[in-house]
């Protein structure tokens, strides 16, 4: 009993123990790397994978998989671009009416990835990976392949007003993260997601409906995603049928380093956190100290596959999925 107390309560510190590692490892190498300029580039950057991973970590407790967060932050990115310019082009304008706008499309769009899992009884990675397909194709339709830019002052302001040496975004990223901690812990709505990921044939006979539970599951990240989305075309200041790339590798990345069981009902928003930090720190601390790409995706792929030997018992395993 001891020695399996002792293996949890390791497994639970293990990824902030890495991340307080990787930044003494780079600050050692590179002393500006602890820099709070540097950090608040961390932050910025961090922001959108947050969000996208905080969706997904509702997914992931409820032990089903989404892979459509690259179409859908692409296609809510686009939409609200044009919602943005349509709407007088400014937030003094109107075109704060975008943001609730594209929220709602995001939760719609997670919807319907839900419900085409749950009615169509096809797995959660296939629906989501064809409802990624479907948004990425209908993305390029709207733009035609091209840009669409945003030119207001105000709303970069996201990312060029700083608070205390950070931008605004990293705030709004820090209020959604707290508003997740509290779907995940103070809500109905978040105990369902940990009951249906620690034994759906449980659940169902204790009499909660699980398919509304998934699909209120999807319908949750695809508002998170959204959420990315505006984040995204903060920081860059234009959206394009590739603005949501890379970000279902450093998501799933993000929410299994961090602590996340891929199995379901382990882990939570924190874990997520933590495990986007784990990301950005090793991308902008090879950056500081000048090594390839390369070299972060292969650290970023050994992460993932430590975290997953260190977290799961394989000798109750019968059969390697």
């Amino acid at each position: 009993m001891t020695q399996r107390f002792t293996r949890e309560q390791a497994i639970r510190w293990a990824p902030l123990m890495v991340l307080l590692a990787l930044i003494i490892l780079f600050t050692a190498i590179n002393p500006s790397f602890f820099a709070l300029r540097n950090f608040a580039r961390i932050a910025v950057a961090a922001a959108p994978g947050l969000m996208v991973a905080l969706g997904v970590t509702f997914i992931i407790i409820m032990g089903s998989i989404d892979l459509s967060m690259e179409g859908v932050l692409s296609f809510t990115a686009v939409l609200f671009c044009f919602a943005f310019v349509q709407f007088g082009g400014t937030l003094a304008a109107g075109g704060w009416l975008a943001i609730p706008l594209v929220l709602l499309i995001g939760a719609g769009v997670g919807m319907v990835n839900g419900l085409i899992h749950v009615r169509l009884r096809i797995p959660s990675f296939m629906a989501s990976l064809a409802m990624g397909f479907v948004a990425t194709g209908a993305t390029v339709l709207l733009t035609g392949g091209g840009i669409v830019k945003i030119n207001d002052d105000i709303f970069r302001g996201l990312l060029t007003y700083r608070v205390l040496g950070f931008p605004l975004m990293v705030y709004v990223a820090g209020l959604c993260l707290l508003l997740g901690w509290f779907i995940q812990t103070r809500t109905t709505l978040g105990r369902n997601f940990y009951a249906v990921g620690g034994g759906e044939e449980l659940a169902h006979a204790s009499g909660l409906n699980v398919r509304r539970v998934r699909v209120a599951g999807f319908t949750l990240a695809g508002v998170f995603y959204a959420v990315a989305a505006i984040l995204q075309v903060a920081k860059l200041g234009q959206a394009e049928s590739v603005t949501g790339a890379n970000f279902m590798f450093i998501s799933i990345t993000s929410v299994v380093v961090g602590g996340v069981a891929l199995w379901g009902g382990v882990g939570g928003v924190w874990n997520a956190l933590v495990g986007v930090l784990i990301v950005n720190v090793i991308n902008n601390g090879m950056v500081v100290i000048g090594l390839p790409d390369y070299v972060q995706d292969g650290m970023l792929g050994l992460l993932v596959i430590i975290a997953v030997v260190l977290s799961t018992d394989r000798r109750a395993l019968t059969v390697v999925k």
